[in-house]
């Protein structure tokens, strides 16, 4: 996707970059699981590692022309800063700074929903919902100010500890992952099928008259 952007400069202008990609507020909160009770708000998130992700493979519904698609990314990282109450794997936490998550060897199972639509006497995509499963190879994290500044010893080695159980960690804050890949992803697609017709992707696809019938296409034309 990253080449294909590059290849025609009006798009990239248009399209902006890939990495990174940038996230203003994610918020999580986590009560019901056996490794972490926490809440936790980040901003300023920038996300890098998606201008070399891997399409592996790409299945085409033919039913609603929705999609699943294996994804690899060798390195994905997460900055900003965060605010975060709570425990994780029993260590109490109170805290505002940086954050930085850096996960290796990333496997994405995507489930994507879409609605075809006309514009220009082509058909596009919309993105109406993505999903994702993920497997990582390892991850490192690193949290500043974890007890709002009250011990650097003590930060560092619960960051250490930490990063020794990261599958752990992982676990604790999978949703708050899911979350940003899932938006990151959703912004690329937005972006990308905005710009290419669905055609460029799937060869034969039916106009969205064709797919959804004249009623559906009078509720999506007095639809605000």
């Amino acid at each position: 996707m990253n080449q294909l952007i590059k290849g025609i400069p009006e798009i990239q202008e248009s399209f902006g970059p890939i990495d990174p990609m940038r996230q203003d507020q994610l918020v999580f909160q986590q009560d019901n699981s056996d490794v972490a009770t926490l809440a936790a708000n980040l901003t300023e998130m920038k996300i890098r590692g998606f201008g070399q992700m891997v399409i592996k493979e790409s299945k085409v519904s033919k039913k609603d022309f929705s999609w699943l698609t294996k994804i690899y990314l060798p390195t994905m990282s997460m900055d900003g800063m965060y605010k975060m109450v709570g425990r994780i794997l029993l260590v109490p936490l109170h805290g505002a700074g940086k954050i930085s998550m850096k996960i290796d060897d990333l496997n994405i199972l995507m489930s994507t929903k879409t609605h075809l639509y006309e514009k220009g006497g082509y058909t596009f995509y919309n993105i109406t919902s993505v999903k994702v499963k993920l497997e990582v190879g390892k991850v490192y994290t690193n949290m500043e100010n974890l007890f709002n500044g009250h011990s650097k010893e003590v930060e560092k080695s619960t960051n250490l500890f930490f990063n020794e159980n990261w599958r752990d960690l992982f676990e604790a804050l999978r949703p708050l992952v899911d979350e940003t890949v899932q938006r990151t992803l959703h912004d690329l697609l937005h972006k990308t099928f905005s710009i290419f017709p669905a055609s460029f992707f799937v060869e034969d696809i039916p106009n969205s008259l064709t797919l959804y019938g004249r009623k559906s296409q009078m509720i999506s034309r007095s639809s605000p």
